[in-house]
């Protein structure tokens, strides 16, 4: 579910501090139940999710085209990513940051992750279209449980980057992060999930 973008701004996550110069894109309620100890399985069902074995063809589909469009346009390439066009935003981490856990590898994904926090996880990605930041927190849903919340924040590289952002399509990419929770959580009953 979409949310106002002062969910993400009214919270003192630490992302704050490294993103002034982005641009707060999308905000997202994540259909992740759970109880306060299980942020690490949401971190590690997006780190390990692959959106080209979605059983979505809709998804697969989106993401077959993007990663096709990406190759032929030479907007994945190295030299347009994190520490070449882009330096990357784990330089202006804070010193207490620098020494907290970075968080998961990606297994399919071109993000890197930037930082893991109790209950905050950031990564980055940067191609020739865009610089990102992938946030996620973790936020007590009012009736003793918890949820993930996913914020988008850009720097779009000219009008190319503009158009780029235009064309994203969040819902099938949340239906796939409610299937990967699903399948890293197990089945999770309200009882269970809001009695952590």
């Amino acid at each position: 579910m979409r949310l106002p973008k002062a969910a993400h701004i009214s919270r003192p996550w630490r992302i704050h501090e490294l993103t002034p110069d982005f641009r707060l894109e999308d905000v997202w309620l994540l259909p992740t139940p759970g109880g306060r100890e299980d942020f690490p399985l949401l971190v590690q069902a997006i780190a390990s999710g692959d959106a080209s074995n979605s059983p979505s063809l809709a998804a697969r589909a989106l993401w077959t085209i993007r990663w096709k469009l990406g190759e032929l346009l030479g907007w994945d390439s190295a030299e347009a990513g994190i520490g070449s066009r882009v330096p990357t935003l784990r330089d202006r981490l804070p010193a207490d940051l620098r020494g907290a856990p970075s968080g998961p590898e990606f297994e399919s994904l071109p993000f890197k992750s930037l930082y893991l926090l109790e209950d905050e996880w950031a990564t980055e990605v940067a191609n020739r279209t865009v610089h990102g930041v992938m946030h996620i927190g973790w936020i007590a849903d009012g009736s003793g449980g918890y949820r993930g919340q996913m914020a988008v924040l850009v720097k779009p590289n000219g009008l190319l980057g503009n158009a780029y952002m235009a064309l994203i399509v969040y819902p099938p990419m949340l239906r796939q992060i409610e299937r990967d929770w699903n399948a890293h959580a197990g089945d999770r009953t309200p009882a269970r999930a809001s009695s952590a």
